[in-house]
């Protein structure tokens, strides 16, 4: 069996959302876009796969997390978020300062409309 044959251990997360043959797949397009940057930054060499593991496992040992699984891309979120801010990368007022102007951004865009920063109505 090749390991993409291998049947993901996901798959038994009532939280995570599942294709038609029972595999996990991505509820929304963030959850796609931050599994993305989190390849891309690793393949650029800013972390590896170790430092990665580590930081997602810690966020998703936390009490407060859900136990279904549904807020696992938080957890992915927190854990890019909080490697980049310790490796120096970014720092977090700035990570907040854009996630508060993305949430301004989708409230201001209409329905179908793609969301881009420019909607953020408080943007210059």
């Amino acid at each position: 069996m090749s390991t993409c044959e291998t049947a993901s251990p996901l798959r038994g997360s009532p939280g995570l959302p599942l294709s038609g043959e029972g595999e996990p797949v991505f509820a929304e397009p963030w959850q796609a876009q931050a599994f993305g940057m989190t390849v891309h930054l690793h393949q650029r060499g800013l972390f590896t796969w170790g430092e990665w593991a580590a930081a997602l496992s810690a966020q998703l040992h936390l009490p407060d997390r859900a136990t279904d699984g549904s807020d696992y891309f938080g957890a992915w979120v927190a854990a890019l978020t909080g490697l980049l801010v310790d490796k120096g990368l970014a720092d977090t007022s700035t990570v907040q300062a854009l996630q508060e102007s993305w949430q301004r951004a989708a409230q201001a865009t209409p329905h179908g409309s793609p969301i881009e920063l420019a909607n953020d109505p408080l943007r210059a």
